[in-house]
């Protein structure tokens, strides 16, 4: 059973200062290791304004690799691109922010292909791995429909793929690329942040169902051997 430590916080800012600090050590513990870090971030609303607070630390940032946890397929500058949300607040730091979706492909599985190789390209496994969640219990671009399983259970060595959400997201009606439920397992440190009560619901009981949770989050983190930080607040 992966071992679960709940972080409380009493607002959004204590949150985002808490999870800012977070990353920062994982970051520099890896620089001082390696001399390198290469970190996942989760798309959505809700970490932003950590990253903000992060970018604000006194880092080697030009040695630094950040990539999405997962990416709509659009063109780079779309406001729904992560990587581009992203590279407003990092690249002006230093740091190397790759895109996992170069161009916005028609074919989803190719687009998945081409992000798995330039995965292969990265000093593996992660030093960190930052998730999020929806509502739903998904978590990256893990969702149910005709990629699921091969998203949770594919090959170990496959770091990313192609997925079509079934059904899609009202507010993203896209197809994605997300890393796969291997590659965030087998991050060096991985931390999940959500907000609200309905979400803590939702991630409590996915972790109580384990192996067989109804929430792809619940199967991703069944997955997980290391301790996992989930940082909340309302």
């Amino acid at each position: 059973m992966t071992e679960i430590e709940w972080w409380d916080y009493e607002d959004s800012d204590e949150l985002a200062n808490a999870v800012a600090g977070d990353i920062q050590f994982v970051i520099e513990s890896a620089l001082d290791a390696r001399g390198s870090a290469v970190i996942a971030l989760a798309g959505g609303k809700t970490p932003f304004a950590a990253y903000e607070k992060l970018a604000q630390a006194k880092l080697d940032w030009k040695k630094v690799t950040i990539i999405p946890g997962d990416e709509r397929i659009v063109k780079l500058g779309d406001p729904l691109s992560n990587v581009t949300a992203l590279a407003k607040i990092f690249l002006p730091k230093g740091a190397r922010v790759k895109p996992i979706v170069p161009e916005a492909m028609s074919d989803y599985k190719a687009a998945g292909r081409s992000a798995d190789a330039l995965m292969q390209d990265l000093h593996w496994p992660l030093d960190f791995c930052l998730l999020g969640m929806g509502g739903d219990g998904h978590t990256a671009s893990i969702f149910p429909g005709p990629d699921y399983d091969e998203a949770l259970s594919g090959p170990k060595e496959r770091r990313a793929l192609g997925v079509m959400p079934d059904p899609l997201p009202p507010e993203a009606p896209l197809a994605r690329v997300t890393l796969s439920a291997a590659a965030i397992a087998s991050s060096k440190a991985l931390m999940i942040m959500i907000t609200g009560d309905a979400k803590k619901k939702v991630l409590e009981q996915a972790i109580e169902q384990g192996p067989s949770s109804s929430y792809p989050i619940g199967r991703v983190l069944a997955e997980v051997e290391l301790p996992v930080d989930v940082h909340w607040a309302p």
